[in-house]
């Protein structure tokens, strides 16, 4: 069974894109097909994993406006068993484009319908907002992971966002779930980062990944030689960080899938 999880925090800076490139890559190497989508108009993700967006001739605009189909967008990466839905800057239109169309929210998730069995996670990349590509990205997502950068303003905007999450749960995708809040850019030399950890999970508890992301050199330039840190590093404490949380999703999805087949059973 497909699982969709979205990487979303309308904060920008926290790790959200670095973290939806190295997931995918390292489920990937945890031989699980895996689908990245770029639904950021920075398409940092594409260039991310080698790929030139100012080339890029079909994107996810093309999916989302409904003028191309899915399996006709999607490119083959040099990571094992990831493919992505790259993006180019005509996601910047999307927004405007997409006012007018019936079930705006609900164009993504149509458009991947198609080619969803053929994958066992697909990972989406959201833009740093709130807008209809974001909403659209969690409409069409079984659960979001929330990436915190560990530093003071980062907790300030994490109730807001919890508060949206619930709202699109009530409104647009009653099955959304919060798949896990993601401690990032841990620097175990800095106070505030062990007290930001502290705080995350004195209040969140279950909902925070036992992975926490260090800060990393190696995490940080991978995407400028368009590898991701598997690829770049596979030794780095950034990759290994990376892979632990692949498994621990990986180990937490097959709990789910054993408990629904129990209850199923009863």
């Amino acid at each position: 069974m497909t699982k969709i999880i979205a990487v979303a925090n309308q904060k920008g800076g926290v790790g959200k894109t670095t973290t939806a490139i190295n997931l995918s890559a390292c489920l990937g190497v945890l031989e699980k097909k895996v689908l990245l989508i770029d639904c950021d108009p920075q398409a940092n993700t594409t260039s991310g994993v080698g790929f030139d967006h100012t080339q890029i001739d079909k994107s996810s605009y093309h999916c989302l406006i409904g003028n191309h189909p899915a399996s006709k967008t999607v490119l083959k990466t040099s990571s094992p068993n990831l493919d992505l839905i790259p993006a180019n800057i005509d996601l910047v239109a999307a927004e405007i484009e997409l006012v007018d169309i019936d079930e705006r929210e609900y164009c993504l998730k149509k458009s991947i319908e198609e080619i969803k069995s053929n994958y066992d996670y697909i990972i989406i990349d959201c833009a740093p907002s709130l807008g209809i590509l974001t909403l659209n990205a969690l409409a069409a997502s079984d659960s979001v992971i929330v990436p915190i950068q560990c530093e003071y303003f980062a907790l300030e905007g994490l109730g807001k966002l919890l508060n949206t999450i619930k709202i699109i749960q009530q409104r647009l995708n009653n099955n959304l779930i919060i798949e896990g809040l993601l401690l990032t850019m841990y620097d175990t030399r800095l106070r505030l980062s062990n007290q930001v950890v502290e705080e995350v999970k004195t209040h969140f508890q279950d909902m925070v990944f036992k992975t926490i992301i260090h800060r990393n050199v190696r995490l940080g330039e991978s995407p400028s030689f368009g590898e991701t840190i598997i690829i770049h590093d596979a030794s780095s404490k950034g990759a290994i960080n990376y892979l632990n949380l692949a498994s621990e999703i990986i180990k937490k999805n097959e709990e789910e899938i054993t408990t629904e087949a129990f209850s199923d059973e009863k």
